[in-house]
């Protein structure tokens, strides 16, 4: 986790625009990480972490511990696709599915303090999310991934054309690990998001 935080540090750039945005953003999975509290514990302050309850039965027990970590921890919590989940954790904010993205501009009237990132897949879905108002967007998968609903790898190239070109900052998902990160390096990206590394 170390090396994969010091080398999501240096994509970022200096600027207002992104000291919001944590470089590094651990997304939970029911499967693929069964104990997101025991990743939590081990991130770096200033990271982030978002969690997704899937509609879970216990997720507002299960956020109400992870927001009480994170909150000792110095890392940034999002929710995702849920604001009213966000709300009752006091989240910094909401991560929406690329399908949910055109709710970017409701969430953030409702609570302004809230970040709000949003996932794309393509330049259709960045265009997208880019005129719903979010703060900053999630490109995937960039690398093979072993995620069930991703598709074919943009790889490096694509992901930098994607990400130069989307007019806000732009974080890469998808196989990410603390060995391809260097392939990254000038590609654009603000920071990266991974759930495998993790698990």
């Amino acid at each position: 986790m170390e090396a994969l935080w010091r080398a999501a540090r240096t994509l970022r750039r200096p600027g207002a625009r992104w000291k919001r945005l944590p470089p590094l953003l651990f997304f939970t999975d029911p499967v693929r990480t069964p104990r997101p509290g025991a990743v939590l514990a081990a991130l770096p302050r200033g990271a982030g972490i978002v969690f997704r309850a899937f509609g879970a039965r216990g997720a507002l027990a299960e956020g109400r511990t992870l927001a009480r970590l994170a909150r000792r921890r110095g890392v940034k919590l999002l929710v995702g696709a849920d604001a009213a989940l966000a709300a009752a954790l006091r989240a910094d904010g909401v991560h929406l599915p690329e399908r949910l993205c055109g709710r970017a501009g409701d969430i953030a009237r409702l609570r302004r303090r809230f970040l709000v990132t949003g996932a794309a897949h393509g330049a259709a879905a960045i265009r997208r999310a880019r005129r719903s108002g979010v703060d900053a967007v999630v490109i995937s998968p960039v690398f093979p991934s072993r995620s069930p609903s991703a598709g074919r790898p943009l790889g490096p190239r694509r992901f930098a054309v994607l990400a130069r070109g989307a007019g806000l900052p732009a974080y890469a998902l998808g196989g990410v690990t603390a060995a391809n990160i260097r392939r990254l390096r000038g590609c654009g990206a603000i920071g990266v998001a991974a759930i495998g590394a993790f698990g």
